[in-house]
């Protein structure tokens, strides 16, 4: 087994991974990018992105991914494929395990990880991954002007998505497998009353079908089996995210949800010398130029980190 040392590391190549690398990298900083199991980010599993600044038309998400990563790529950020087996945050310098047995000590480390949507794991639901299925309205809301959605769940989530996708949508149906919402009361008293969403109670989606595109989905009533299809063109499933944090094995301060607390105005976590930026971080923005944004602020904090202790 090999053993590497760096100055710092950033695990995660979205957009908070690689706006981190880029500024690390003009700081002269030589940061290691450990890609993990999806280069890229959310992003590559999305077709046109239209709200990303400096993009006048519509940019493929992996396009746009592709450009974060050869812009680090031209201030010699440098990329290590695979994933993280282990990570032992309490010795210091830190040490990272990779699947392929590589050790690697580095002085500052910026998670970068993301978050992943909890999925359903019904028939269609990848098929159809960013062709009328997906898991963000903020993202994708716009794309489906005056058609009829559904929005999967129950909780604050959903009825955030469903109210969001009111802006765009001709209809939104709320199916939730229970007769009662899990949402606060504020979130619920706001879905209940708008013309636009309808319930679908007691129900849960067991297939998404199409040609190219959605354009239905089989509902089954819990209390009576019946099942029936509905046509639709787009379908959200609102179930909540999960941040990618279970290699850090408690070693830093997380939220409730898993999500890494950082300080104030700042990607400090618990333990000096670690930083987290994006997704992993974030529980309620969840959004391109956000994780970019504190990849920036990473990357300052990081310098700032390795040249008090030089």
């Amino acid at each position: 087994m090999t053993l590497e040392k760096e100055n710092l590391v950033i695990l995660g190549t979205g957009p908070a991974g690689l706006t981190a690398a880029i500024y690390s990298a003009r700081a002269n900083l030589s940061p290691l990018c450990i890609e993990g199991e999806q280069p890229g980010g959310q992003l590559t599993l999305t077709t046109e992105v239209e709200n990303y600044p400096g993009f006048a038309e519509p940019i493929l998400g992996p396009e746009l991914m592709n450009a974060f990563r050869e812009q680090a790529k031209r201030f010699q950020a440098r990329f290590m494929k695979g994933n993280v087996l282990k990570v032992d945050l309490l010795q210091t310098p830190f040490l990272i395990q990779t699947q392929d047995h590589v050790m690697i000590q580095t002085k500052a480390l910026i998670i970068a990880t993301g978050a992943h949507a909890k999925w359903l794991g019904i028939p269609g639901e990848k098929k159809f991954l960013g062709r009328g299925v997906s898991a963000c309205a903020t993202c994708d809301g716009y794309f489906f002007k005056n058609l009829n959605v559904v929005v999967i769940g129950g909780g604050d989530t959903a009825m955030e998505e469903a109210l969001f996708l009111t802006r765009f949508a001709k209809s939104v149906s709320v199916i939730h497998r229970r007769d009662k919402l899990r949402a606060s009361k504020i979130m619920q008293d706001k879905a209940l009353k708008h013309p636009k969403i309808q319930f679908i109670w007691n129900s849960i989606v067991e297939e998404i079908s199409g040609d190219q595109v959605v354009d239905k989905v089989i509902i089954k009533n819990l209390k009576t089996q019946t099942v029936q299809e509905m046509e639709i063109q787009g379908v959200f499933i609102a179930i909540g995210h999960q941040p990618n944090t279970a290699i850090f094995n408690d070693q830093l301060k997380c939220d409730a949800k898993g999500y890494i607390h950082t300080q104030f105005k700042s990607t400090l976590t618990s333990i000096p010398g670690v930083f987290a930026a994006g997704d992993v971080a974030d529980s309620v923005y969840r959004q391109a130029i956000t994780a970019a944004g504190t990849g920036c602020i990473a990357a300052i904090d990081a310098e700032r980190f390795l040249e008090e202790r030089k």
